[in-house]
């Protein structure tokens, strides 16, 4: 799979230039990623879209009025950081989409601080049962020490957030609209606890209204995240259905929570399960396949990590080389491989390639 450009956005002149596409809002991420495999720099890709090569001429022309300062302006006043593929914080698990985005504004908690990563999706128009199975999974994934993400949405979105928030658990909520805009309107409260408490994403810039197409777009996003994705409830043809093909595409575990062979809202879960997925009927099933529950008690698996392992672990993007880590955390090589391999050994980690990866359970 193609990955950004080493070090793309790293220059102030790049991370001027990303802002500069960011503002043309429905230029594709997939031709800027196939841009940036053939010119190498943000701003390269920026000259290549003025001269015609990519794009329409209205988008042009967005482009040549794009105004990145006032961007930035809006994005800091909105409590929001600019996140690009250069940056440490920049989650390297959405390099395996084929169009994976170019910036990130997030507001809250860093990205690296909230892993291992979990979705758990399904219908707005969910049933009592539904939400309350929601709030299970979120509470029981947050005090297993994963974060929840979701997309923020009304139903299963919104109470899968709640569920890790009343365990006092991180969650993440990734938007369909501009990093400024409370949306759904009804979830504003909502939306800044999930700040306080984990961290908001989008990858709009501020003022960018919720549109029905950008939802399948936020919904790639939520699948790159995340190391697993759980569906309770989703009619034929909804946004879950969406996600979950995002997610088997990248190869992520999959579970679905069933539901009765009538009911609409079970066509989605019971679609995933004859692909394949994983039956769950609650948290503890989930917190079992992902290596988060112990056996013998039926708790909480616990993690005993020593100091050196804990900072690693804090330290640790997905896919990251070992040199990196001891350069961020100011170690000997040697040090920081004795931690990697400790974490490895308690399943928590593994290399692929020479890098390094967080996983939540223990795989053959």
């Amino acid at each position: 799979m193609p990955r950004w450009p080493e070090a793309f956005g790293a220059t102030p002149e790049d991370r001027v230039a990303i802002l500069r596409i960011a503002s043309m809002y429905n230029f594709t991420p997939r031709t800027l990623f196939e841009l940036a495999e053939r010119h190498g720099t943000a701003a390269r890709c920026v000259e290549a879209i003025l001269d015609g090569e990519a794009g329409t001429a209205s988008e042009r022309d967005q482009l040549r009025t794009a105004d990145p300062v006032e961007v930035a302006r809006r994005a800091e006043a909105a409590g929001a950081r600019v996140v690009v593929p250069a940056d440490a914080e920049y989650p390297a698990s959405l390099e395996d989409l084929a169009d994976p985005p170019a910036v990130l504004f997030v507001r809250g908690r860093s990205l690296t601080e909230l892993y291992p990563r979990v979705a758990v999706i399904g219908s707005r128009r969910c049933t009592r049962g539904g939400e309350d199975m929601a709030k299970q999974i979120g509470a029981g994934l947050a005090r297993a020490g994963v974060t929840v993400v979701s997309g923020g949405a009304i139903g299963i979105d919104g109470h899968s957030h709640r569920g890790a928030l009343l365990a006092d658990g991180p969650t993440l909520a990734v938007l369909g609209c501009g990093i400024d805009v409370a949306y759904p309107p009804s979830h504003r409260t909502l939306l800044r606890e999930i700040v306080e408490a984990g961290a908001l994403v989008s990858e709009y810039p501020p003022r960018v209204h919720a549109e029905p197409f950008r939802f399948p777009a936020r919904n790639r996003i939520i699948a790159g995240l995340v190391e697993g994705l759980v569906v309770v409830e989703g009619a034929e043809g909804s946004g879950s259905l969406i996600t979950t093909k995002h997610a088997l595409e990248l190869g992520r575990d999959v579970f679905a929570v069933p539901g009765s062979v009538t009911s609409p809202l079970s066509e989605v879960p019971l679609a995933m399960l004859r692909d394949g997925a994983r039956l769950i009927r609650g948290p503890d099933d989930l917190l079992a396949d992902l290596g988060r529950l112990d056996p013998q008690t039926g708790a909480a698996a616990p993690t005993e990590l020593s100091e050196r392992e804990r900072a690693v672990l804090d330290a640790l993007a997905l896919q990251t080389l070992p040199e990196r880590i001891a350069q961020e955390l100011k170690w000997d090589l040697g040090d920081t491989l004795g931690a990697l391999v400790g974490l490895e050994l308690r399943g928590l980690v593994r290399s692929v390639g020479g890098r390094f990866e967080l996983r939540l359970a223990r795989r053959a």
